[in-house]
């Protein structure tokens, strides 16, 4: 299995868990990190095996705490000379053409590019004592890796504005209600209730999961018959699927179906 700097990735039973390993620094994201994070949804993306992944946080303090600025401001230099490839878009993004479910288990603080990193996953899956926000104007920043589109698209635009112009964290219990979170768990048992999640999403059709993320992230820009069309090929493709015939097969047959994501 790979390795990534300051990421620990692992794979069990179709499954992919990728951990932010910094704890010391809340697992405040630095380069380094951010490179780990592509890197491991690009074999997420392409390993044929992998058909859900989890990301979450080392420790119990923090899923993320955003960008790491005592880093950067040790390493101006590094900073400034650090440029993204053009072909460096992160993995929510349609052009990343990862269509495998992805879920966020937030423990802890996810703020700033935390927040960013969980609202860029399909789910999140948050503990009680999780806190959320977008502080980067207190800093002088702005949250320019996707928080703020992603909160007006994902929310009410009222309730998005106020965490995006405040700078103020909520908790996961409001983060619930708003429709940011969509499981709220005990701090104890946050992996528990993600594991009950990732096994429900394990016995659909990994085909047909795609498909339906596919057509999801394609058609929400684009008016309702041309997302009809869109979808209809995404169709089309999967019933060209093994998946396709083993489902219903499997229900007459009165069996759990053995997917082969082919």
């Amino acid at each position: 299995m790979k390795k990534f700097d300051f990421l620990k990735f692992e794979v069990t039973n179709h499954l992919a868990k990728l951990t932010l390993n910094r704890p010391e620094s809340m697992n405040a994201l630095n380069p380094p990190l951010w490179n780990s994070i592509i890197e491991a949804m690009k074999e997420v993306r392409d390993n044929k095996s992998i058909w859900v992944a989890v990301i979450t946080g080392a420790g119990d303090r923090a899923f993320c705490a955003g960008s790491d600025l005592k880093w950067r401001s040790e390493n101006e230099e590094a900073v400034k000379s650090y440029i993204k490839n053009d072909d460096d878009i992160f993995f929510n993004h349609p052009k990343f053409e990862l269509w495998k479910p992805v879920i966020a288990a937030v423990n802890g603080y996810a703020v700033g590019g935390g927040l960013e990193l969980a609202l860029a996953c399909d789910l999140i899956v948050a503990s009680e004592d999780a806190k959320l926000g977008l502080p980067e104007p207190r800093r002088g920043l702005m949250a320019d890796g996707g928080g703020i589109q992603g909160l007006i698209r994902q929310i009410h635009y009222k309730q998005a504005m106020e965490i995006i112009l405040s700078g103020e964290f909520i908790d996961a219990k409001k983060g619930y209600e708003i429709g940011i979170v969509n499981r709220l768990t005990k701090k104890e048992n946050l992996m528990k209730e993600v594991n009950n999640l990732t096994n429900s999403i394990l016995k659909c059709s990994p085909m047909a999961l795609q498909a339906a993320k596919q057509s999801a992230l394609l058609g929400k820009d684009m008016n309702y018959e041309d997302a009809r069309i869109a979808e209809f090929s995404m169709f089309k493709k999967l019933k060209r699927s093994n998946d396709f015939v083993e489902g219903p097969r499997a229900f007459s047959e009165k069996r759990n179906p053995k997917w082969k994501s082919e």
